[in-house]
């Protein structure tokens, strides 16, 4: 399997089937284009219609959208727990996906995934507290009804799905409960997500596009 990626300071979308391809030691070859560049667009036309990353390829399969990636592996590899073997927390897991993967509009666009960056209380409205608190309200009750130390138990694809707004809670840094910001270091600290930071962080590679609150590399 091959999966296609953007960059991994700023693609969180990209960040969630990695991670958990990672995680579960799946076999895959990476290939990353330069979001926002000519060649990214150009790149993506012959593969898929949505030229948006991540893009799974498996064969003549193409898969590219990172919720049906995660499910395509799940039937893939029956032998990882990506989903969660209870039937009610695997609902409520792939309740969790649901809402990260259509939800949050408020975050996204004034918080975007930015690993590299040191920007504590920036972005920040009542628009996007809302957002922070339906997402700490859905991982206290997961975290309630699974006892975690992960949303549901051991680490899986809703941690996968989150673990692009713990970056940027760790960039922006806005107060959370303290079940949260525990949340929060136990994913970061999670080796599959600590190995996309730190790739993130080393790629030097400043893209104005997905910058609104820095002008130049090392200026905030």
């Amino acid at each position: 399997m091959t999966l296609i990626i953007g960059n991994k300071n700023y693609s969180s979308w990209s960040m969630r089937p990695w991670v958990l391809m990672r995680h579960f030691g799946i076999d895959f070859a990476e290939r990353l284009l330069r979001l926002y560049a000519a060649e990214f667009h150009a790149a993506l036309a012959p593969i898929t219609p949505t030229q948006t990353v991540p893009v799974l390829l498996d064969g003549d399969l193409v898969v590219p959208d990172s919720l049906a990636i995660a499910e395509y592996l799940a039937e893939r590899h029956p032998e990882h727990a990506i989903w969660p073997a209870d039937p009610v927390l695997r609902a409520r897991a792939r309740v969790l996906c649901a809402n990260m993967h259509s939800g949050f509009q408020n975050l996204r666009q004034q918080m975007p995934m930015n690993i590299e960056a040191e920007l504590p209380g920036l972005g920040w409205n009542l628009a996007v507290q809302r957002d922070i608190d339906r997402i700490c309200a859905l991982w206290d009750g997961a975290l309630k009804m699974s006892g975690g130390p992960f949303l549901f138990g051991a680490f899986g694809a809703a941690d996968a799905f989150y673990a692009p707004v713990c970056t940027r809670f760790r960039t922006y840094a806005p107060e959370l409960p303290g079940f949260a910001a525990d949340y929060v270091d136990r994913v970061l600290d999670a080796p599959a997500v600590r190995q996309w930071c730190d790739e993130g962080r080393a790629e030097h590679d400043f893209l104005p596009q997905g910058e609104p609150y820095r002008t130049r590399p090392g200026r905030t």
